[in-house]
């Protein structure tokens, strides 16, 4: 028995991993749910101004993502990799810097403040998420758990998706204030307590893959000037490497096509709401927060799924589920109900008040509700075939590099978030939405700006969607495939040099992309 085989997870380790996320989306959902809200109506930045803040310090971590993956993966065989951990030395470094999270929520400073704390945030961030990835892939092989894992992470995100969307309405209950910039800086503030709390869980309850025997005999090279010079060489060639993998690049289509349309959907709808709807913060945070809870019955639904049947019919149907919710939010925008903003008023901001005439109460959550359920699974899908594919990789190289695919796919999620979000509040502002004077209401808005506002919140995501659904049907890896897989490099491993059936041989050279005679780093 492989020595990566000899300790199996428990429910413990499952939730232990997976409170990860808690950080990993939590802040994400922050972000992107709220900070663009938080700076064009409390601090008035612009909405190009805004795309900036959010845009540019994902650009910078083209070096930083790859670069921590590929320093975590090759400290394996250093004094710090055996003491304390490749990925873990990574999480301890976190633990006192995520409070600086509420530092971005302060209001009244400039352009370069905002700019330069979340540079400062989205570099720790990104010092816990890639390490922290790949815990779930060196921890089991296996199928079933590696789902269950991703599952219990996906839990954990929707949960905290949910704390991040509710927290402003139990703030201005209990403390009042509604519409109030402290608002946000009370929920950064407790978020950046929590983060450094699920960080030391996911240290105390999960384990890096564990040395073989033969590893334990490799003594660690010196480091010299001459290595030093080429991390960067060697980091952008396992960088692009990883796009050889066949499965991969339609892994990253399938995780670009659901993410970036919730990366303008997240944009674009709390305006939507605030000046289509005609709502406050308190009607955004409980419409966001049904949306989460949505996406958590779904990602649930999605676990028993992609365990069954594989990952690509959930992600159809995720799909169907979004573009409806879209097409009626435009229809909401087209033919407005008669009465509907009258009504909203009477609720006193509590959208939960079933005393609502039905029609309102279609318009506040049928909509929302679809999108959640799709969004929940859209979120899933990803992160869930993710686990599996450094077994893809393993075939063809012959080596286990979890932590430079987690660099490359936080690299593409974040340079591709920052694209989305740069080019949503570009095309906003561009069509003539503005932003509110420091300390006053969102302004007044023309019917042009928000006819814009709507185009791209609707049409963005659908144009993404579709592009991930056409390259769905050429996706194989599902559990059957999966088991094969593992199988043949078990087979590699041992020396073999034959697939051991035809079929066999055709799924491998399906998922790699690699025909067999190259594998095993033969190619």
């Amino acid at each position: 028995m492989a020595a990566s085989d000899a300790r199996k997870p428990t429910w413990v380790n499952y939730w232990g991993w997976g409170s990860g996320d808690m950080l990993g989306a939590g802040a994400q959902a922050v972000i992107t749910g709220w900070l663009a809200y938080f700076f064009i109506t409390f601090c008035g930045l612009s909405p190009v101004e805004t795309g900036l803040i959010l845009g540019l310090p994902r650009l910078l971590e083209a070096i930083t993502c790859p670069l921590i993956g590929y320093i975590s993966d090759n400290l394996r065989h250093t004094w710090v990799g055996r003491k304390i951990g490749r990925r873990k030395i990574f999480l301890l470094i976190t633990i006192p810097l995520l409070p600086a999270f509420a530092l971005i929520f302060v209001t009244g400073q400039t352009f370069t403040y905002y700019l330069v704390t979340f540079i400062f945030f989205e570099l720790v961030y990104t010092m816990f998420l890639i390490p922290w990835e790949t815990l779930a892939a060196e921890m089991t092989k296996d199928y079933k758990e590696k789902a269950k894992f991703a599952g219990a992470r996906m839990l954990v995100a929707q949960s905290s998706a949910i704390l991040a969307s509710y927290l402003p309405t139990l703030i201005i209950n209990n403390f009042g204030g509604k519409d109030s910039p402290n608002t946000f800086l009370i929920m950064a503030t407790i978020f950046g307590v929590l983060f450094s709390l699920v960080v030391i869980l996911v240290i105390l309850l999960s384990w890096e893959r564990p040395y073989t025997e033969d590893e334990k005999l490799i003594q660690p090279e010196p480091m010299d000037w001459g290595k030093a010079a080429m991390i960067p060489v060697n980091m952008f060639r396992d960088l692009f490497s990883t796009l050889k993998i066949k499965a991969f690049r339609q892994h990253l289509s399938l995780y670009l096509g659901g993410y970036i349309s919730q990366d303008i959907f997240n944009t674009a709808f709390p305006l939507f709401v605030a000046t289509v709807m005609v709502g406050s913060t308190l009607i955004i945070s409980q419409l966001m927060t049904t949306m989460y809870v949505a996406q958590l019955i779904s990602v649930m639904i999605a676990i028993r799924v992609i365990i069954r049947t594989g990952p690509v019919v959930a992600y159809r149907m995720a799909i169907t589920s979004v573009g409806l919710a879209l097409l009626l939010f435009m229809a909401f925008y087209l033919i407005p109900p008669a009465g509907f903003t009258e009504s909203v008023a009477n609720l006193n901001g509590n959208i939960y008040n079933l005393a609502a005439s039905p029609t309102v109460l279609f318009w506040l959550f049928v909509p929302i509700i679809l999108a959640g359920l799709g969004r929940g699974t859209l979120n899933f899908v990803p992160w869930g075939v993710y686990n599996y594919l450094p077994d893809v990789d393993e075939a063809v190289t012959g080596q286990r590099r979890e932590g430079i695919f987690a660099g490359v796919m936080t690299l593409t999620r974040k340079v591709a978030q920052s694209g989305a979000i740069l080019l949503t509040t570009s095309l906003i502002g561009m069509g003539g939405f503005v932003s509110a004077p420091k300390g006053q209401p969102l302004a007044q808005q023309t019917p042009e700006a928000i006819q814009a506002l709507v185009l791209v919140m609707v049409g963005g995501p659908l144009l993404v969607m579709i592009a991930g659904m056409v390259i769905s049907w050429r996706f194989r890896l599902n559990a059957r495939t999966h088991e094969v897989l593992v199988h043949e490099v078990e087979r590699l491993r041992a020396g073999a040099t034959e697939a051991e059936t035809p079929e066999s041989k055709q799924i491998v050279e399906d998922l790699t992309g690699w025909k067999w005679e190259r594998l095993w780093g033969r190619g």
